[in-house]
């Protein structure tokens, strides 16, 4: 039996280069996500299942469901990688956005493992659900993501301890900077406001970084790999890092790392 995965956000990032990963190790792959062009692009590079719809969306489950058990039979896998931003600090945080924080980053992570779970029964197979160091640290002014990116942690949990018994794996991976058209995005201002390209600007945010670098999609669908396949089988319940030792800095004591070379 082959075994088949299905992953939110798969239109670009790292939900596209966990697809492609996991296509060219033989596994059939449902790909989910709003942008139905970006869907196609990736489904054919790994003749995927085009799923096409919001995640975050109840209604639009059901109908995805059947048509994977059509298609594959059942799942062996999700990787659960649609997100958005969440942007603002509380003051200026609306009740629109705010809703819309959580919609993206936890509620699409909540409907995507509430459907997918009686499959993942049926052949105890492996859930992961993509959080960031924003699961674990909070970053200037983002406090609807920060709010539902550390949830996501305790979804995690809670899934890992009730499914475990089913012999469903549930994990939580938490990326840095990762190389995507989002962190792109986030780039921007810093590259306004210090005239500097896009690579100037990555080296810039990572520079307190012990690896100083961002990571590639794919060294962060290389983790999710790893977590859905049998070489994890003990492991479940764990949140963890793809960051580049970004959470294991001692912010106070940076300042020391700045002085200047003694005479």
């Amino acid at each position: 039996m082959s075994r088949s995965v299905l992953i939110t956000g798969a239109g670009s990032g790292i939900g596209e280069a966990c697809a492609l990963r996991l296509a060219r190790q033989g596994w059939q792959v449902a790909l989910v996500g709003r942008r139905r062009e970006a869907l196609q692009r990736v489904a054919q590079l790994c003749n995927g299942l085009v799923l096409a719809g919001d995640a975050a969306d109840s209604a639009t489950w059901a109908g995805f469901i059947e048509q994977v058990r059509a298609r594959f039979g059942g799942l062996n896998a999700v990787i659960a990688c649609a997100g958005g931003h969440g942007l603002g600090p509380a003051e200026q945080t609306s009740d629109a956005a705010w809703g819309e924080a959580l919609r993206s980053n936890l509620d699409s992570a909540f409907r995507t493992a509430r459907a997918c779970l009686p499959l993942l029964r049926e052949r105890r197979g492996s859930l992961v659900l993509l959080g960031s160091i924003a699961s674990l640290a909070a970053g200037p002014e983002v406090c609807g993501y920060t709010t539902a990116k550390h949830a996501l942690v305790g979804l995690t949990r809670s899934l890992a301890r009730d499914y475990g018994p089913f012999g469903v794996r549930v994990n939580c991976v938490c990326p840095g900077w990762v190389r995507t058209p989002m962190a792109d995005q986030e780039m921007q201002p810093l590259m306004d406001h210090y005239q500097e390209d896009l690579d100037a600007t990555y080296r810039r945010v990572t520079a307190d970084v012990p690896l100083r670098r961002p990571a590639s999609s794919d060294e962060i669908a290389a983790v999710c790999q790893f977590l859905v396949g049998a070489e994890a089988s003990i492991v479940t319940g764990a949140v963890i890092t793809a960051d580049g030792g970004s959470t294991v800095v001692d912010v106070p004591t940076l300042a020391y790392t700045r002085l200047e070379p003694s005479a």
